[in-house]
């Protein structure tokens, strides 16, 4: 009997964890865009779990952007520059063709300045980061081409 209840309470750790993981956000790195603050091109977690505002979380900082003043959401992928570099290296790395996964937010600070910030997104993530950002802003996300409409959607 003592073995069931470890086994319970091993799986309610568990659970516990994965919704701790979960509420962690998408996973992004910032490579451009007006906030000055994550120069240097910072990894983090895009986390849309908030009602009001839109948080990146990095190491050193977390900035917020109430929804209600996010104006563009534009998706695009696009294969990453290295594999322009690989070919001229070698063409074996051909195979090894990347897709990056961009997600452009604009929104008007709190002086009324649009501002912007780019995100690579992670594959796995990208999908369910696009949906809750149109549930909570209300907006339609722009898509870059057909292709990137294909990988947005599913």
């Amino acid at each position: 009997m003592s073995h069931c209840k470890l086994c319970l309470h091993g799986c309610l750790c568990l659970l516990a964890l994965l919704v701790t993981a979960a509420d962690a956000g998408s996973r992004a790195e910032y490579v451009g865009g007006t906030v000055a603050a994550l120069a240097g091109k910072p990894g983090g977690a895009l986390d849309t779990t908030h009602e009001q505002y839109l948080f990146f979380r990095t190491r050193e900082l977390t900035v917020q952007v109430p929804y209600e003043r996010v104006n563009l959401l534009e998706y695009g992928q696009k294969v990453d520059r290295r594999l322009a570099m690989a070919i001229v290296i070698s063409p074996m790395f051909m195979l090894s063709k990347k897709r990056a996964h961009f997600l452009t937010v604009g929104y008007s600070d709190e002086a009324g300045r649009q501002q912007a910030m780019i995100f690579r997104v992670d594959k796995n993530d990208i999908r369910a980061l696009l949906v809750s950002l149109e549930a909570r802003t209300g907006r339609k996300v722009t898509f870059q081409d057909d292709e990137a409409r294909k990988a947005g959607k599913g």
